[in-house]
């Protein structure tokens, strides 16, 4: 079925759309002043303008950025929310399959021929559901803020090392001659310390107080002091790794903020996989053989 056009006017050609040669087009776009069928027209603050002036536009249009230098997005944190999921399923996983704990978790005395568990154990939990809902509880409280100010590739470079940061720092304080060289860590403490860590220079940058921020890492470091079974080990390596990319984060100038975002992440990798071989060479080869 076509649409009917309008009769061509006396004594000239009827203008018809670029793009459909065969369809009669009075209307113009306000930008180009070509002629648009209806199915090229697109709503202008004045008249209409045509799909290619629009698409022109959008390309030329530079997209609205945070103050560190992510593009600004609407909708959901996508990788928050992918991390919570993926804990979720492990912890279920742990509850339902006896060896998945065991696989994951990171202890310093198998990590070196495992290393897969400096990060896997950031996604494991205690049994208990208070272990996993505090950690969640407080990732969903900072993680979109970060996320959005970041950008998402940058906050998951600073989740993903601050959880190795916090293995790491496990590493870092165990003894090989104590106990704490054969016990098993899990949890995302770690990560969400980083997260902590990450966002005092964030607020300081945005001219906001970080009072709360620091007085909640203090009450949470004061923890293990009262209560047993925490890993503070972990919470000071992930802290420390946070707070040194969130401070790089905030302090890279406008037009080196790109170079930083993959920069600064690569030397901190660099250095956790540097403190992890000096730890592991200073420690008996017969040791780590149990």
């Amino acid at each position: 079925m076509s649409t009917p056009q309008p009769a061509p006017q006396q004594g000239g050609e009827a203008p018809v759309c670029p793009r459909h040669p065969d369809r009669v087009a009075y209307v113009r776009c306000q930008r180009c002043g070509r002629p648009t069928c209806p199915e090229c027209q697109r709503p202008a603050a004045v008249g209409v303008q045509c799909v290619d002036c629009v698409a022109q536009a959008a390309r030329s249009t530079r997209s609205a950025r945070t103050l560190f230098g992510a593009t600004v997005r609407e909708g959901r944190p996508v990788v928050t929310l992918t991390i919570i999921a993926l804990c979720a399923v492990s912890w279920v996983l742990q509850l339902t399959t006896p060896s998945w704990t065991s696989q994951w978790a990171f202890a310093p005395w198998i990590a070196q021929e495992e290393p897969w568990r400096f990060l896997t154990a950031a996604f494991l939990h205690s049994r208990s559901p208070l272990h996993i809902l505090f950690n969640m509880y407080a990732l969903w409280l900072v993680g979109p803020f970060l996320e959005q100010a970041f950008g998402r590739a940058r906050f998951l470079a600073l989740y993903v090392l601050a959880a190795v940061g916090g293995s790491v720092g496990v590493l870092l304080l165990a003894s090989p001659y104590e106990a704490s060289w054969m016990q098993a860590v899990v949890g995302a403490s770690g990560a969400v310390f980083g997260l902590f860590g990450a966002i005092i220079p964030v607020l300081r940058r945005m001219g906001r107080d970080a009072g709360q921020i620091v007085v909640l890492i203090a009450i949470n470091m004061a923890l293990p002091l009262f209560v047993g079974g925490i890993a503070w080990q972990a919470h000071v390596g992930g802290l420390v790794v946070g707070l040194v990319i969130g401070a790089g984060y905030a302090a890279a100038p406008r037009e080196r903020q790109r170079l930083v975002g993959w920069a600064l992440p690569a030397v901190v990798a660099v250095a956790l996989v540097g403190l992890t071989v000096w730890k592991y060479s200073t420690v008996p080869a017969l040791i780590n053989l149990f």
